[in-house]
């Protein structure tokens, strides 16, 4: 099972580049990609899920080019895309019903999953509900469960937590941990915790170039020796970051508590350990200043 990505580039009309030269290998295991918002990936997923064509390059799935034969892909595809529509006077078993019969499902084993997966996302009681009176959350929920009706071997979701609970967040975060196994999960998103929380791989991604493909372990080891935590006033912190490049802040009774990214650090600074959101900050930054990966 492998997905490769060759030299990807997509352009739209007026000369807009969402994606530029972008490449990467994925097996099993699930991939975090980051990256700020406009950064490129919802069209990166598009592509993938054959919904958008590159401009230039290709995308193989088990060595079969997706754009020349897209259904080898879409048999065995799952996808949660960032704006997930329904049917609103449809209940949520019905919808599910309707997207199993879309997707080859035969009756018997369409009842059996839905079942299977409105417990998985807890939606078992609202089944009969119509859609249109669902929450944000609840919608995002009925999402996963369509994109999980065919036992996807590769699975894209795309900013998948966007209108979830904290609760709902962490048991997403652990559904995705417990797909992870015989299958490729591509899990885009700009929000730093939830890739922590479940990637094997991840890739950072900027204005639609790779920055960096790494496991979370090696871009930690990268600004290792390089977060500092400063304590400054809130009077000064405005000057602060104009000077320094800071990750976070946190205010206590002693000042703001700053974690501060770079070489040197500033006066009376102490080093800390570095998490993923300082090792992305970091690489973003880097590449902004044209330093190589």
């Amino acid at each position: 099972m492998q997905l490769a990505i060759e030299n990807v580039t997509k352009r739209y009309k007026k000369g807009v580049v969402a994606l530029c030269g972008f490449s990467l290998d994925l097996q099993p295991g699930v991939l975090g990609l980051l990256g700020p918002n406009g950064a490129g990936k919802t069209t990166l997923m598009s592509i993938l899920a054959t919904i958008t064509r590159a401009t230039e390059g290709r995308v193989l799935w088990n060595r079969t080019d997706i754009a020349r034969e897209p259904d080898v892909l879409r048999s065995v595809l799952g996808y949660l895309p960032q704006d997930f529509g329904v049917y609103p006077n449809l209940t949520a078993a019905e919808f599910l019903q309707y997207l199993a019969a879309v997707k080859g499902l035969d009756a018997a084993t369409a009842a059996r999953r839905i079942d299977e997966l409105l417990e998985l996302v807890n939606l078992t009681e609202a089944r009969k509900r119509p859609l249109g009176g669902f929450s944000g959350g609840m919608k995002q929920r009925v999402g996963i469960a369509q994109a999980l009706l065919n036992d996807p071997e590769l699975l894209i979701v795309d900013e998948p937590t966007a209108g979830l609970d904290p609760e709902e967040r962490v048991r997403f975060r652990n559904l995705l941990s417990d797909l992870s196994g015989e299958r490729i999960v591509i899990l885009s998103t700009h929000i730093v915790s939830d890739v922590e929380a479940t990637a094997t791989d991840i890739a950072l991604i900027a204005k639609g170039t790779l920055v960096a493909h790494a496991t979370p372990e090696a871009l930690l080891q990268q600004v290792e020796g390089k977060v500092w935590e400063w304590v400054v006033s809130s009077a000064d912190l405005t000057q602060a970051k104009q000077q320094y490049l800071i990750s976070s802040t946190t205010r206590r009774s002693d000042g703001v508590h700053a974690r501060v990214l770079g070489d040197e650090p500033p006066a009376g600074a102490q080093p800390v350990a570095p998490n993923l959101e300082d090792a992305y900050l970091f690489c973003l930054s880097e590449h902004r200043a044209g330093v190589p990966a």
